[in-house]
């Protein structure tokens, strides 16, 4: 068996991680791309320290596994969540370095959620793929179980356009960058497993090259407070992804978020997109999936998301 070179994950070696990345995004069916530019920026996320919270398995010189970790800063339902991303290269699974990736990046988590919340439960978090992911038993033989599923929708661009919004929408702008964030806040306060988001990791999104602020589009009542946003981020090319839509919760009903959206498919056109994409929590109880199927979006694939809570420390 080859010999496994254990080290984190580097700006030096994104090139590799994207390389990594994208042959499991067909490999695996999620279609989860990624260039390298995007996954450097996540290195350098708020709270994230890749010396301690990343792994990278190395054979013969080829990246074969990688494993990150993000640990909230705050909690949900009296816990912290810890999410793991990782995987191994096809040919090299069933030699042990999942489990060896998973080991790692668990115990990171409860040392660093132990850190940030003493005292406090912690629930991890992997995906599990697509039905029939090879992942999935490895991780029901850890103790994880399915806690959600989530539905992957996609529409052509430019496609059939929706007509432009009736109701008065602009596009977004940086001085209401923090008002966004509060309507947000608002907008998921019921939504499960969301977690505020704080001033800090909010500018970092916002000033992410990933961000496409001429895509994104907010209703803003004439006073400055926005009731309802939708924005985009484009993580390798010709692809939008509707990242975040939401309405205040006094204002839903009156298809502001479907007006924010319409608009942002609409530009997503004028830049020359080919194709949008969202995900939304197959559970969800406010109409999200209705609202994107009346745009066009269809689903495309289902994804678990596995979860599995460690007692406080």
């Amino acid at each position: 068996m080859a010999t496994t070179d254990w080290r984190p994950l580097s700006v030096e070696t994104v090139g590799d991680w994207a390389e990594l990345t994208n042959l499991l995004a067909v490999a695996d069916g999620t279609e989860e791309f990624y260039d390298a530019m995007a996954l450097a920026e996540e290195l350098h996320e708020p709270g994230v320290d890749p010396r301690l919270d990343t792994v990278a398995a190395w054979r013969d010189g080829t990246l074969v596994g990688f494993g990150q970790l993000r640990v909230s800063s705050g909690l949900f339902e009296g816990r912290v969540r810890a999410e793991i991303i990782g995987g191994v290269r096809p040919d090299q699974r069933g030699q042990g370095l999942g489990t060896e990736i998973m080991n790692r990046m668990e115990a990171r988590a409860l040392e660093l959620a132990g850190q940030r919340h003493p005292g406090v439960p912690v629930q991890l978090r992997v995906s599990g793929g697509i039905e029939g992911a090879s992942v999935r038993p490895m991780l029901e033989r850890r103790g994880y179980s399915i806690v959600r599923y989530y539905h992957e929708m996609a529409r052509p661009i430019p496609g059939v356009l929706p007509e432009p919004p009736k109701l008065p929408v602009q596009r977004y702008s940086a001085e209401l960058a923090e008002e966004v964030r509060l309507a947000h806040n608002d907008a998921f306060s019921t939504h499960w497993g969301s977690i505020p988001v704080t001033a800090e990791h909010w500018q970092n999104m916002l000033t992410s090259r990933t961000f496409r602020p001429d895509c994104s589009y907010l209703s803003v009542n004439p006073d400055g407070r926005v009731l309802a946003y939708v924005l985009i981020c484009q993580w390798v090319a010709g692809e939008a992804w509707v990242h975040l839509v939401g309405t205040r919760q006094q204002a839903r009903g009156a298809g502001l978020a479907r007006a924010c959206l319409a608009a942002s498919v609409r530009a997503m056109a004028e830049q020359g997109f080919a194709v949008a994409g969202l995900g939304v929590d197959s559970e969800n109880s406010s109409g999200a999936g209705a609202l994107y199927a009346s745009l066009g979006f269809e689903v495309q694939r289902v994804l678990a998301h596995y979860g599995r809570v460690e007692p406080a420390g």
